[in-house]
């Protein structure tokens, strides 16, 4: 089922632009997040280590939000703590690991790019799980895609399988975040809660796992620069941008404040060139811009017929 979108004409011109530059900073925050896993893979850590910083890291931050979050944690079933689990360790663990080995493998700009195919999986989970139609349009955008998905492989080696591999991995796991959200919660909680108990179930379960503390010890004993990209990781690439999206979804449609999130993979991309010197070749390009194309596209179609598929639904309650 979709969710409708009841217009708000309660919006002023003053409260739309600002939502939309809120959203914009969000995506631009966003795309700052395949940077800063560079620099920290070349001062020695692995795309595992870089995932556990960000989400541990994040959810250490966020632990300010728990006294007030917690009268809503008591009353959820075991139910919806199942869902919240299984969407965090899918939408927010499984994408996070995902997204930084293909940024290690084929970098920035294809990794991120990859990891807006999840529309094309968001068709496939929501007609399995919620019973949603597969419309024309939609299926032609998810065609688009693939093919943006085949020129991007283009130009490169046998190195980069796995790379491609895994960043269609991080976009299948940023489709299912949106799906199991649905499925589970049905709108019934607020979006800082959704957001505060998917990156803590993840930070839980981390703590777990012995190799947690030896990158943390890993960290303390590299230069304080190394500690300013983790912060950055976790604040600048995930808590602030998380904020400003809950902010912006005050004073926009969920459907129209997607549109801007196009603004995270052209930031990625363009940060990579400038910052990592990482440069596409040949009909690279292409791809990426067919990819954008039919996210783009995706979210427009949406905006202009009020109705939001489930893969943009989980950007009301953002957990990247």
């Amino acid at each position: 089922m979709t969710q409708t979108i009841t217009p708000n004409h309660s919006l002023t011109g003053a409260r739309t632009w600002v939502g939309t530059i809120q959203i914009i900073t969000a995506a631009i925050c966003w795309g700052t997040l395949g940077v800063f896993s560079t620099y920290l893979h070349d001062s020695g850590f692995t795309g595992w280590q870089i995932a556990t910083l960000r989400i541990v890291t994040a959810a250490m931050l966020i632990l300010v939000m728990l006294p007030k979050l917690w009268p809503q944690l008591l009353k959820l079933t075991f139910r919806q703590w199942l869902g919240l689990g299984l969407q965090s360790l899918i939408g927010v663990l499984g994408m996070t690991v995902c997204y930084f080995f293909a940024v290690l493998h084929v970098g920035a700009g294809p990794a991120v790019a990859l990891l807006y195919t999840a529309p094309i999986f968001s068709l496939v989970f929501s007609q399995l799980l919620l019973n949603e139609r597969i419309t024309r349009q939609s299926a032609l955008l998810a065609l688009m895609a693939v093919m943006g998905v085949g020129l991007t492989m283009a130009g490169n080696g046998s190195w980069a399988n796995w790379g491609i591999v895994l960043g269609l991995l991080s976009g299948l796991c940023y489709s299912l975040y949106g799906v199991l959200g649905k499925r589970a919660m049905h709108h019934a909680h607020a979006a800082p809660l959704i957001f505060f108990t998917s990156i803590l179930f993840s930070a839980l379960l981390l703590l777990f796992i012995p190799a947690t503390y030896s990158t943390y010890a890993q960290l303390i004993e590299l230069p304080t620069l190394s500690i300013g990209y983790v912060l950055g990781l976790s604040v600048l690439g995930t808590i602030a941008p998380f904020w400003l999206y809950m902010k912006a979804l005050e004073r926009l449609p969920a459907s129209r404040a997607s549109v801007f999130t196009i603004f995270e993979p052209l930031t990625a991309i363009v940060l990579a060139m400038l910052l990592l010197q990482q440069h596409l070749v040949g009909l690279q390009y292409l791809g990426i811009v067919l990819i954008l194309l039919a996210a783009l596209l995706n979210a427009g179609l949406n905006a202009t017929t009020t109705r939001v598929p489930r893969w943009l639904s989980r950007r009301r309650h953002p957990s990247l």
